[in-house]
């Protein structure tokens, strides 16, 4: 039998596992440990297993059904569709997760995930209803974080969870993304694009078969893989009753690091994250002090420069001598970060279609330009 067809079939018995609708990930665990592997699970006999505490005679009844033939058909769903799977019992499976309370029997994946023992990982999380502000952070803490060399992970949900995606794709390492349906369902249909472009840079994970649908109780339990991969999570605009909040939550259980952007005291979108500021959660201001916290940890994290600027001074106002009244508070609205239009016209107070003249002017110039998620930029040469 060759290396990678015993490997499939060792693997078989981890999915029957957690095919077994009473068991669930924690017993899973404890059966795994005591026996010493999901085949000896499978082998052993009634008086075996009414031996471990906490395994009931309805859970034994169901441990003796040695039915494979369910397992072996997601075995060649997983071929066909090009994915593949990590049991709890395999060797690569990341330690991070194993060791949390509930961790999943079965990883499906679809494209290359990462040694995520081997690297610092962060996650990224916050509300789909986030403002301009939020997202414009989580994009630039994504992809400052990918730069510097830490693996960015995010559930990419619309909102905080895309913007975070979207920033560490243009950055230097894989980004991987934890969905709450099957790997081969995207969900948001929105999102198909950075679906594939995560794939095909990194790895979407789920612990639910293939053709499982998104459905809400699916994602509270998705959040503890988030942070179980991670070593810190970073929140970035989260309501009182959000999924992020669960994620920190479950971060905190499993000992991990709680980074939060502060955001506007008025601002719902913000009133949990700036609770957990509250509660002793880590504020940060930039990407850079997250680095800071695991910068000695990895010889693999690029320290951040710290004179690193957008655009000089001096360069913004040579531009700005010579443009009209207009199109200079335009550009100076772009002088530190890349800014929607709707934050362009929030700013300047220039009503709407004297700020869509000026930028298209300014665009045809060749002195600002948009960048991939639509904002505006300055056109440094």
């Amino acid at each position: 039998m060759s290396g990678m067809n015993k490997e499939k079939f060792e693997s078989r018995y981890d999915i029957w596992l957690s095919m077994c609708e009473n068991i669930g990930n924690i017993r899973a665990k404890l059966l795994v440990d005591y026996f010493g592997s999901a085949e000896k699970v499978y082998k052993a006999d009634t008086h075996e297993l009414s031996d471990i505490e906490g395994i009931s005679a309805k859970m034994i009844r169901e441990l003796m059904n040695k039915d494979l033939s369910g397992a072996n058909k997601l075995l060649s769903e997983c071929e066909e569709k090009g994915c593949s799977l990590l049991t709890i019992s395999d060797k690569n499976y990341p330690s991070r997760l194993r060791n949390i309370y509930d961790p999943p029997t079965v990883l499906y994946i679809k494209g290359k995930l990462p040694s995520i023992d081997d690297f610092p990982v962060v996650g990224i999380v916050g509300t789909r209803w986030c403002t301009p502000y939020g997202v414009r952070n989580a994009e630039n803490v994504g992809r400052a974080l990918s730069q510097h060399g830490i693996i960015v992970t995010t559930g990419l949900a619309k909102g905080i969870d895309t913007a975070a995606a979207n920033g560490a794709l243009q950055g230097e390492m894989p980004v991987v993304g934890v969905v709450g349906c099957g790997v081969d369902i995207v969900y948001p249909p929105r999102n198909k694009t950075l679906f594939e472009n995560v794939s095909a840079h990194g790895a979407i994970i789920s612990e639910y078969p293939f053709g499982t649908e998104a459905r809400p109780e699916f994602f509270p339990p998705r959040n503890r893989i988030i942070s179980g991969l991670s070593l810190g999570v970073a929140v970035i605009e989260a309501p009182l009753k959000s999924g992020a909040l669960i994620t920190a939550q479950r971060a905190l259980e499993q000992s991990r690091d709680i980074f939060v952007l502060p955001g506007n005291v008025d601002a719902r979108a913000c009133a949990g994250s700036n609770k957990l500021l509250r509660e002793g959660a880590i504020p940060f201001m930039t990407a850079e002090d997250i680095i800071d916290e695991y910068v000695d940890l990895f010889d693999t994290i690029k320290k951040p420069i710290d004179n690193e600027t957008p655009l000089d001074y001096i360069d913004l106002e040579q531009l700005a001598s010579k443009l009209d009244e207009n199109e200079r508070a335009i550009v100076r609205t772009m002088a530190h970060t890349p800014q929607f239009i709707e934050e362009i016209i929030s700013k300047t107070k220039i009503a709407a279609q004297l700020v869509l003249a000026s930028l298209t002017a300014l665009e045809l110039d060749g002195h600002i330009k948009r960048d991939n998620s639509g904002r505006w930029e300055i056109a440094v040469s």
